[in-house]
């Protein structure tokens, strides 16, 4: 086998016999022709998670103590389950050569679009105004929690921990609001697919946003659903 054909993953080693025995496998770092492979397939993917969003790539290295048999042909690809930004993988598997193998390369995705951010450093428990915010690029993908766009989801909420001049904005720095009180009557909302059934019952704990909350019927049947809103519950039918 010409070495030149190894250029995908700049094997150096080629197999004698045309089987991979143990001393014809070699550290395989990952070659141009495949990094820009894999460059191109998780820019896409960060592409559609966020359509319009500038999209950079950062692609690692495989193990240097990782040694592969010469390949022909390889195919990158995105696991099953895998995230489409952030700190992921994307795997490489041997499509053609003397050993089918498969690993996985770890890559870096940021994806960048316009949020708000934190107009000066803001001490936890600090209500929002206005001026406290304002609007800039951020990587959507540096760190969990869905990025706040919009300041109507933000003003009057109090946060949940400190935020950095800069730093941008998510759900999960906001502290949740409570809905209703236990104890009190709720509109209990039943929703499936193309309807919708309502009906009041009371609530056994406090509804705080976006978390489970059991509630008691009319009828004394006691279900779980999600508080959405003041005095309501949405139960997934």
């Amino acid at each position: 086998m010409d070495k030149s054909l190894c250029f995908l993953l700049a094997c150096a080693l080629e197999p004698a016999s045309g089987l991979a025995g143990a001393g014809d496998l070699a550290a395989a770092p990952v070659g141009p022709a495949v990094a820009e492979q894999v460059h191109r397939l998780a820019a896409d993917a960060g592409q559609r998670a966020l359509p319009g969003a500038r999209v950079e790539v950062e692609v690692g290295a495989l193990n240097p103590r990782l040694r592969l048999a010469p390949c022909e042909r390889v195919e990158p690809y995105l696991p099953a389950g895998a995230k489409p930004w952030g700190r992921t993988r994307v795997g490489l598997r041997c499509l053609q050569g003397p050993t089918r193998w498969n690993v996985y390369l770890p890559v870096t995705v940021k994806v960048f679009g316009r949020a708000l951010v934190a107009a000066a450093p803001l001490p936890a428990g600090t209500v929002l105004a206005a001026a406290d915010l304002r609007e800039q690029e951020v990587d959507y993908a540096a760190a969990t929690g869905r990025v706040i766009t919009h300041a109507a989801a933000a003003l009057g909420r109090a946060l949940a921990r400190p935020l950095a001049a800069g730093e941008a904005l998510r759900q999960t720095d906001l502290r949740a609001r409570q809905y209703f009180a236990a104890g009190q009557t709720v509109r209990l909302v039943a929703v499936g697919k193309g309807y919708q059934v309502s009906g009041e019952g009371q609530a056994l704990s406090p509804g705080m946003e976006g978390r489970p909350v059991r509630v008691r019927t009319d009828s004394g049947r006691v279900v779980t659903g999600i508080a959405v809103a003041e005095h309501r519950v949405e139960i997934a039918l």
